[in-house]
């Protein structure tokens, strides 16, 4: 088992490399002026721009907290943004394949089931992609004019960019709530069950969904809760995808608005292109769409800084949070074990 996981992240691995390779060679006359574009970055700007990062981090977290104080009504803010920037973390370091079960085994150390944080994390992930595809229509409509007369070529994309959200969304709220969903997948685990050694893994899969249907049913039976989910994501998207706008700052090459606009489509269109984590995708169609507006040289550098504040700097944060977040708990836990070595005393 161990070998076959080792064997797909070294997959991922070389997929990712190819991909920033094909990336590298496509905007290799651009490098040099890329790279100097990057060195005239004021300080302050890429102060912003993490400070931008961060909100969108704790907005996330606010997020994760409405949710899991429905399951354990003794979770703390703290816990959600902890969970939080040890998702970004586990979400480079595992090229996006562990950050789910990161967030679910976290939540379970605290109080909340594993089905139920699974069914949680899912709605919460439901949402997420929704939000994306409302974002980027509502500004595609109010920015037409600019946004049509720029990116019409894209046209076939960005509806194969909608369409695939939709079919994810569908799929995963059929995962979360759906009893014949969840009937086809256990009917699947019967048939490679002919010699019974699946018994006790498939009663234990369908007594997690159970517990799922019924906790994840409830969730999104609460309109007020979805609609107040979707709202916090529009306005945590605008942390993000106004990064653009705050590195040419005072230049007036790119308004915000503009910015809003075209780094939603970048994000929307990056999900049509399969890659772990996105990593490579969302590289070469930011670079590409805001190369238009802005020039290739600019717009390799805007995509650099977007990809540091979004997904470098949150790593590095999440891998101090995991560290620290460790000290601590071994520290309470001497801490404990002293204490009941002096009671005994």
């Amino acid at each position: 088992m161990k070998q076959v996981k080792f064997k797909k992240t070294w997959l991922k691995v070389i997929f990712v490399v190819v991909l920033l390779a094909i990336i590298a060679y496509t905007f290799r006359n651009q490098a040099g002026d890329i790279l100097a574009e990057l060195e005239h970055t004021p300080l302050h700007i890429i102060l912003a721009i993490l400070v931008s990062s961060v909100i969108y981090l704790l907005i996330e977290s606010w997020i994760t907290y409405s949710l899991a104080i429905r399951y354990n009504p003794e979770f703390k803010f703290r816990q959600a943004v902890y969970n939080a920037f040890m998702v970004c973390f586990y979400r480079l370091s595992t090229l996006g394949s562990g950050n789910g079960v990161a967030a679910v085994y976290n939540l379970g150390q605290h109080g909340i089931e594993y089905s139920e944080a699974i069914g949680m994390y899912m709605v919460q992930y439901v949402m997420h992609k929704i939000s994306i595809a409302i974002f980027s229509g509502i500004f595609f409509l109010v920015n037409w004019h600019f946004m049509w007369t720029n990116f019409r070529d894209y046209g076939i994309l960005l509806i194969a960019a909608y369409g695939l959200t939709v079919l994810i969304c569908i799929g995963l709220i059929l995962f979360v709530v759906s009893k014949w969903f969840h009937g086809v997948i256990l009917n699947i685990g019967q048939k490679f069950n002919k010699n019974g050694k699946l018994d006790g893994a498939l009663m234990k899969l369908e007594t997690n969904a159970q517990i799922m249907e019924v906790s994840t049913t409830r969730l999104i039976k609460d309109k007020k809760l979805l609609i107040v989910m979707i709202l916090k994501n529009l306005i945590k998207f605008v942390f993000w995808y106004g990064i653009p706008f705050l590195i040419v700052f005072g230049d007036g090459d790119l308004s915000l608005v503009n910015s809003l606009s075209i780094t939603s489509l970048a994000v929307m269109t990056a999900a049509v292109i399969p890659t772990p984590a996105g990593i490579g995708a969302v590289e070469f169609v930011m670079t590409g769409l805001f190369s238009v507006v802005v020039g290739v040289n600019r717009a390799g550098a805007i995509t650099i800084l977007y990809r540091i504040a979004t997904f470098i700097f949150p790593f590095a944060a999440g891998g101090v949070a995991i560290l620290l977040h460790r000290f601590f708990a071994r520290k309470r836990g001497k801490k404990h074990q002293k204490m009941k070595v002096g009671k005994f005393e």
